[in-house]
């Protein structure tokens, strides 16, 4: 076991899962969000080692999310990678500025990229 966290938020439920499951089999404690307020909930109480961060989630966009990351005490240096079903050019403006650990379309990937993606920032 690695006791690393990992907050995944996504509004797909069952690629959450299919990510959920695959980071758990591998040794990561993994908690699930589903929409932003959740996920700022999450972020705020567990400190997550690495957040995966979708952009489309209801309630409060990932943009927003991460903004609101940054500008706090508790969430200003947490990893976040992003994965989106907007290419990078098509996404918010300026998340490179927050200091996104890294980018991915999620069309782009599978199912062990995110394995893969998560041990390179992890270890």
């Amino acid at each position: 076991m690695n006791n690393k966290t990992i907050i995944i938020v996504e509004d797909n439920d069952s690629l959450a899962e299919i990510y959920k499951t695959r980071l758990e089999l591998i040794g990561y404690t993994v908690f699930l969000a589903y929409n932003g307020i959740t996920a700022l909930y999450f972020i705020q109480k567990e400190k997550p080692d690495l957040v995966l961060l979708d952009m489309m989630v209801p309630d409060i966009a990932g943009d927003q999310i991460l903004a609101k990351m940054r500008s706090s005490d508790w969430g200003k240096d947490i990893p976040v990678y992003v994965i989106s079903n907007l290419n990078e050019s098509d996404a918010p403006a300026g998340l490179r500025d927050y200091g996104i650990v890294g980018y991915s379309v999620k069309s782009n990937l599978a199912n062990d990229d995110i394995d893969k993606i998560v041990n390179n920032i992890l270890s």
